[in-house]
């Protein structure tokens, strides 16, 4: 018989005889004191096959739907961190950019240069905001947040209210979407 002509009444005939060889199989004895009686079982009905096949397509069915979901919400999680190395290398050039341009303010002869330094900074940081890149703002006096935060060190707070608190930012910290790729260091108030 060819896989073609194979049709679905052949296939449940096909799983009631499975069924009855398995009943068979799986018949417990029950023994009584001089007799041995062998309980035999109903074959399941083509309706109760019929069941167990929609349950097993519908649970194959569900599944699936599971793993388009998982893959996808895994999918656009990558998308969002495709770029995390290449906006991590860049980070070192964009903080070079902020002190060339702290150093060319002081140099009042040297205006043109920091208008093209500062148009130059401002159009690479425009663009990798544009990827997703965002600033973690840290000022003075904010609370220390060991997730958020990492401290290089602390130093002896010069007021009662900064224990325990940011006293300055050595260099800034920047997320990705939702994910810190550079947290910001610190110096800490000692409590």
């Amino acid at each position: 018989m060819s896989k073609d002509q194979y049709t679905k009444e052949e296939e449940l005939k096909d799983n009631l005889k499975t069924a009855e060889l398995e009943s068979e199989v799986e018949a417990p004895e029950s023994k009584s004191e001089d007799n041995e009686v062998v309980e035999e079982k109903t074959p399941p009905t083509t309706e109760e096959l019929l069941q167990v096949e929609k349950d097993k397509r519908l649970r194959l069915f569900a599944e699936f739907e599971n793993y388009k979901k998982r893959t996808s919400k895994e999918r656009i999680e990558l998308f969002k961190t495709a770029g995390k190395e290449i906006m991590t290398a860049v980070l070192p050039i964009l903080d070079d950019f902020e002190r060339a341009l702290a150093h060319i303010d002081d140099d009042k002869e040297a205006e043109e240069l920091r208008k093209g330094v500062l148009l130059i900074y401002q159009k690479m940081l425009k663009t990798l905001e544009q990827k997703g890149l965002t600033n973690i703002e840290v000022k003075a006096g904010d609370d220390f947040d060991p997730e958020t935060h990492q401290a290089i060190t602390q130093i002896p707070a010069p007021t009662d209210d900064l224990k325990g608190k940011v006293i300055d930012c050595v260099e800034k910290g920047y997320k990705l979407g939702d994910t810190i790729i550079r947290h910001p260091k610190v110096v800490v108030g000692q409590a």
